[in-house]
């Protein structure tokens, strides 16, 4: 990570990165303000250099998609699904399920209300602008933008809905209704999803319910605008996420992209579906049997690209309770791979550290 305000560019000498980042920041229109301005180019504080990994064969291979519809009611085909999950969280870390119970009006509403609060006027927008992180909502652009190597090419609001969830005057009028209802309906679902996850590592079904792993959890919702230069810069530079799991609505201009076995492979839109992840917190207290992957975004001409990502995590809300690795999973053969660490320590760590460099989950490895 280059930290220097003065940073040599083919072309730009003595290019003032420091002010750059500066002068974009306090407009707080985020990238969204950049292309209301006219802007046919990508900023230098973009410029992301190639990574150098290559695209699987094809370009999309078989992300597994799981039909959720029955396993409440029928034990076969839940034994089934928990099979799935299992191989999926074991080699991918992602899937995306279908028949999830969140009605298709309810998604395409959220993303909606996602368009609404972006595309609002700028002087309203602008009053959530914050890099304050204890607030309840939280607009900006980039939350690493000062630690990063290069900004990416999208605007985000950060909302805590859970556990202790906010009045409605404390949210964006723009998407207020909407996201109350969302974050509702995802609850739900987590609670399902981490019931067949237990499942799926032989545990009572209750079991990561109960240690708490469902019991935060952050609506993030992204704005990407169209890229006039999009091989210049990302979308969402490669990262994986630093909660137990992760719900993700995406609309259908596609982009996200998972790295599995060491090549991208995108993750097309489904009709319907939300996107499954494990999140690092859950490969930590599974013992490196699920699977957090690292994934990204790549800038698109076309656009703008909204989705909305449900983290289920307590971040940066004081906790002194400790999560390691679960001692059912544990054996003499494959005794703990990681320290144990609260949420807390786990969330601040990974703010610090941010997008693009190596795994925060590598540092709390025994």
């Amino acid at each position: 990570m280059q930290n220097s305000t003065q940073i040599e560019v083919p072309g730009e000498p003595n290019f003032d990165r420091l002010n750059a980042l500066k002068v974009f920041d306090e407009t707080k229109a985020g990238v969204k303000g950049l292309i209301d301005a006219g802007a046919t180019a990508v900023p230098r504080i973009f410029y992301s250099p190639p990574d150098g990994i290559g695209r699987f064969p094809g370009g999309e291979s078989s992300i597994p998609i799981i039909d959720l519809d029955d396993v409440s009611r029928d034990a076969i085909r839940r034994n089934d699904v928990v099979g799935r999950i299992r191989d999926a969280s074991g080699a991918w870390g992602f899937f995306q399920v279908v028949n999830h119970g969140i009605p298709t009006k309810v998604l395409e509403e959220m993303l909606e209300g996602v368009r609404r609060f972006y595309e609002q006027d700028s002087e309203v927008k602008k009053e959530w602008y914050t890099r304050d992180g204890s607030k309840t909502v939280v607009y900006n652009s980039n939350f690493d933008l000062f630690r990063a190597a290069s900004a990416n090419w999208r605007d985000t609001t950060y909302c805590n809905m859970a556990p202790n969830t906010p009045k409605p005057d404390e949210l964006p009028g723009a998407c207020r209704d909407i996201m109350i209802q969302y974050s509702n309906e995802v609850k739900k679902l987590g609670t399902l999803l981490f019931e067949l996850l237990s499942e799926a590592l032989d545990l009572d079904p209750n079991h990561l319910n109960n240690m708490g792993c469902s019991e935060g959890l952050a609506v993030l919702y992204h704005y990407y605008p169209a890229c006039p230069e999009p091989e210049k810069t990302l979308g969402a530079t490669k990262h994986a996420d630093y909660d137990f799991l992760t719900v993700l609505l995406q609309d259908n201009i596609g982009g996200l992209q998972v790295l599995y076995q060491n090549q991208w492979v995108d993750i097309p839109p489904v009709s319907g579906a939300l996107v499954v992840n494990i999140g690092d917190l859950l490969q930590l207290v599974s013992n490196d049997k699920l699977k957090s992957s690292q994934h990204s975004v790549v800038a698109k001409r076309n656009g703008p690209r909204v989705s909305v990502a449900c983290f289920f995590t307590t971040g940066l809300m004081p906790s002194s309770k400790l999560y390691g690795p679960i001692e059912e999973l544990i054996t003499e053969d494959d005794p703990p791979r990681y320290r144990e660490t609260t949420v807390t320590e786990y969330s601040i760590h990974y703010n610090t550290k941010g997008l693009g460099g190596t795994s925060a989950l590598m540092d709390f490895r025994l």
